[in-house]
């Protein structure tokens, strides 16, 4: 059962963990959504999957936001609880190291529960899941944005569609005019015309090249500048179009594995991406040890002075783990056991500091005065 204490604790730090958290969140949503606008603008994803993407890309980065929340959030709490002086008062009341350890821990705990979900389940999920999004674009162009009726620019900016009619799935495409732009070994622009009495969009089998097929029409190539035109009377007409996904997507293949299957894969991308999820909550359990001793603070103290430092400590750790993975990846090492001794060094730096903090002091016997 709760001591008053531990519910005292556990209500003080997981209010502040979880504004942090919520803080962190909305930097994350600002960067996230600068990142797809970007995307979207170069046609590399529809706008129409555009706030679907974002909300899965940010479901796929909560693996690295929890454990720097929990930590600076446990940091601002405790810190402000030394700086007015209750953990003096609760020292002085009989409250020891494990009074402060217990509430933390149990916390510490329930982060990287769910660091571990996302990290192992939910992140990949996620990354799959919008890379299936933007697949899906590419087979439809009522996704990339066609409507019957209206001109429409196509995915990467490759020119300009417009069709009559529409079917219902964006497949099959009534009388279809496309005009689109492109510069000669001449060096002049040559604009290229195409009319068709009737389209199909289709994929190659391996999914990567999308091509709209026209019939019965006619093509135009026009030289600005020249007067060598040229004009084709055709049956059947393949254009290709740009995939919705361009060349500059976030696609990572050994990302979007689940756990199981990246287990089972022996290369060493999927070994270095198979420790960094294994990694993460423990990240999360180190972190949280080294916020106990870096969040003592003396009253008159400045108030960011220990942030500070505790903030260089987080980047140095990350930084470490991040050095070691890359090793991992590149093949230069093949047993995560680096990382796990970096994690298992830091852990014990940080309970070592913490236990000497909060060990009584030994007071120097008094020699006996002689007597002359």
């Amino acid at each position: 059962m709760l001591s008053i204490l531990d519910r005292y604790f556990l209500r003080e730090l997981g209010q502040t963990m979880a504004a942090t958290a919520i803080v962190l969140v909305t930097v994350l949503a600002g960067s996230s959504f600068a990142h797809v606008l970007q995307q979207v603008a170069n046609g590399s994803y529809p706008a129409s999957v555009m706030f679907q993407v974002l909300g899965l890309n940010m479901l796929d980065g909560l693996s690295n936001l929890l454990p720097l929340s929990g930590y600076v959030g446990a940091l601002w709490s405790m810190g402000r609880m030394y700086r007015e002086s209750e953990m003096h008062v609760l020292a002085s009341s009989g409250m020891g190291a494990r009074g402060l350890l217990r509430p933390v821990a149990m916390l510490a705990v329930a982060i990287a529960l769910a660091v571990g979900a996302v990290s192992l389940w939910l992140g990949p999920w996620a990354s799959r899941t919008s890379n299936a999004l933007v697949d899906a674009a590419n087979r439809s162009v009522i996704a990339a944005g066609l409507d019957a009726g209206r001109f429409t620019e196509l995915p990467g900016k490759d020119g300009v569609i417009f069709v009559d009619t529409l079917s219902r799935d964006g497949s099959e495409l009534g009388k279809t005019f496309i005009a689109t732009e492109r510069k000669g070994d001449d060096g002049l622009t040559h604009l290229r015309v195409i009319t068709g009495d009737s389209g199909q969009l289709y994929q190659e089998s391996d999914g990567n090249g999308r091509f709209l097929a026209l019939l019965d029409g006619w093509q135009y190539e026009l030289p600005l500048g020249a007067d060598n035109w040229r004009r084709i009377r055709y049956q059947r007409n393949d254009a290709s179009l740009t995939n919705v996904q361009g060349g500059d997507s976030d696609n990572d293949p050994i990302h979007n594995l689940d756990t199981l299957a990246l287990a089972r894969t022996d290369t060493a991308e999927a070994r270095a991406e198979l420790a960094w999820r294994i990694g993460s909550p423990v990240m999360a359990l180190v972190l949280m040890m080294l916020s106990l001793p870096l969040a003592k603070q003396n009253p008159r103290e400045a108030r960011y002075g220990r942030l500070l430092l505790a903030v260089l400590a987080f980047f140095l750790y990350e930084n470490l783990l991040a050095l070691c993975n890359g090793q991992i990846s590149k093949g230069h090492w093949h047993s995560a056991w680096p990382m796990w001794l970096v994690s298992l060094v830091t852990f014990a730096i940080g309970a070592w500091i913490f236990r000497s903090q909060y060990q009584p002091r030994r007071v120097p016997a008094r020699r006996p005065r002689v007597s002359a």
